[in-house]
This record gives C-alpha cells, structure tokens and sequence, in this order.
C-alpha cells in the first residue's frame, strides 16, 4: 500500500514539474533575441519569405497559443520535426518547411533515441569510475576520522574538485592520446572512446561522494547499534559491512541518483570537448542553430528521466532503511 500511494504521489509531483519545464523552456526560447526562421532560410532571405515560412510554422502566433499546440502533441508522444535537421542525416541547412516538407526533417525523438545511449554509456561509466575512486578513501576517511586516511581523502577531494573539467579534458588529450597513444579521445567509434570522458566527469563527481562518504561512515559508525555489534559477539569487519556501510550508503544513493540525472540531461562541456555525439553535444548544437523543437524535446525527456530515476532512488533507500518517509 506504501509503495503505492508513494508512487502516485511522486509522479503527480513529478508531472507537475515536467510540465513546468517544458512551459518555462517554450516560453523563454520565443522571447530571447533571434529568429531561428532567419537562421534557416539564411541572412539574405527577404523579409517576406521569412514572414511567410514563421506563419506556415505557427511561429508567429501567441505564445500561449503556440504552447498549446504544442503540449497537445508532447501528450500524444509527438515532440515535433527539428527546424533544420533533415531525416536522411544530409548537412543542415535550410528546406521548404511546410507541411509536405515535415516528412524530409529529423524527428526529435529519434534524434534523442540515437544521441541518449551513447550519453547513458557514458553516464554509467562514469559513475563507477567515481565509486572505484570514491569508495576506499571515502569508507576509510569515515573508519579512521581525524587520522590520516581521513587527511588522505580531505586533500584528495580538495584536489580533485579544483580541477577544471576543461582543462583536465584537454591535458589527457594531450598526455595520452596524443603524446602517449594510449586511448582515442576525438568523437566516437567504440566503449574505448568513452573511457578518457568517463574518467574526467568521474574526477568531477569524486570529491562529493568523498565527502558524503566520510561524513556518513563517521556518523553511522557512533551508533549505538555499532557499539553493540562487539558485545554481540560480531567483528568489526563484519559490523562495518553488515551494519556500517548498509546504513552509510543511503546518503550515497541519493547523491547518485541526482548525479546520474544531471549526467543524462547532457554533460555540455565534456561531450563538446571530447566532440562526443551524445545528448550534451546534441543540446549545444540545437542551442547554436536556435532549433526550438529539438531544444523542447530534450528538455522535457531529460527531466521526465530526473524524475524517474529519483523516485527509483527513494524506493531503493526506503528499502535498505524503513525508517526513511518520503
């Protein structure tokens, strides 16, 4: 009955803000500067042309008009056509956009549908990259608090989180792909392009799970159901595992689901320096060529995947701790 009324509870929730999104998005890209009609027919198109192919688009109706249609069709699970990505996968550029034309654009959807899983790949890599990191120094930092594993993961953590993304990016490049030889680096043609990415975005989320990872071993090891485990006649090793680190990862669990969430919404810089085809370099090419339908739909399915992963999230911490009420 819990899982239930949890369920339906955190979906409603979870409507309410996809519904939001996709709103404050639609909104925001038709009141920024620029016309993203003038980028498709090009600099030199009269104004007249641009005027007619805007009203056979629908762009020059109200907003909350515009909106409607188009929510109409997100419902029916219709994200639209993008403005300037033909289906074959030619170049881009402009095209006849009326209605005959619709056919000859990309869809949105399989545009995300080719683009998600090599950024999901990526994602997961990446996460247990930051855990094989993260998990020794953060549980030992947490079992031996002010001692120098805890030092050792303090200025670890410190270091780590100093290092830009870019630049860390850049100098593995550099260092070995380059220099060494060891790894690809530029765009994609197998899991080993994906290796140099995942390990710069595993250096970006480590010292958070670091933390969150000493502080809660720490916590959880002065309970009083840790100081009773010895007169039980359990060891330490087997009170830190069975009991210690079981209660420790809720923490953990939740850091993750927001970490892996925020990955698959498009890791921007990394994706754009590594030329990576995933959602990230997607959504920054989408943002440049002002595609409007392309920007909406990737908005609205990545935060429709926050949702679902959190409440996944949840479901899983309630499980390994009763205690938790959501």
């Amino acid at each position: 009955m819990f899982v239930l009324s949890f369920l339906a509870r955190r979906l409603l929730q979870g409507f309410v803000i996809i519904f939001l999104v996709m709103f404050l998005i639609f909104t925001l890209l038709r009141v920024v500067p620029g016309d993203p009609v003038r980028l498709m027919a090009g600099g030199m198109a009269p104004e007249a042309l641009i005027e007619q192919i805007a009203t056979q688009m629908g762009l020059r109706d109200p907003i909350l008009v515009q909106f409607g249609r188009y929510a109409a069709h997100v419902v029916q699970g219709d994200f639209g056509q993008s403005f300037v990505r033909p289906a074959d996968g030619a170049a881009t550029g402009g095209a006849a956009f009326n209605d005959a034309s619709r056919s000859e654009r990309a869809e949105v959807l399989t545009l995300v549908a080719q683009t998600a899983p090599r950024t999901f790949q990526l994602a997961l890599t990446a996460i247990l990259m930051a855990l094989l990191i993260s998990l020794p120094l953060g549980v030992a930092g947490g079992l031996y608090p002010g001692r120098w594993p805890d030092r050792l993961a303090l200025y670890l953590g410190s270091i780590f989180v100093s290092l830009p993304n870019f630049w860390l990016g850049i100098v593995l490049i550099l260092l070995l792909s380059v220099k060494l030889a060891w790894l690809p680096a530029i765009g994609y043609q197998g899991f080993a392009w994906t290796i140099l990415p995942a390990f710069v975005l595993a250096i970006e989320m480590a010292p958070f799970m670091i933390r969150t990872l000493t502080v809660s071993v720490a916590q959880v090891m002065q309970e009083y159901f840790i100081a009773a485990g010895p007169v039980r006649g359990l060891s330490r090793s087997r009170v830190v595992l069975r009991h210690g680190l079981k209660n420790a990862s809720v923490p953990l669990l939740n850091l993750l689901g927001v970490q892996f969430s925020m990955l698959l919404g498009g890791v921007l810089v990394v994706e754009y320096i590594f030329d990576y085809p995933g959602l990230g370099l997607l959504t920054i090419n989408a943002v440049l060529q002002r595609d409007f339908p392309l920007i909406q739909g990737i908005a609205i399915i990545t935060s429709a995947a926050f949702v679902l992963i959190n409440i996944a999230v949840d479901l899983l911490a309630t499980t390994i701790d009763p205690r938790l009420d959501y």
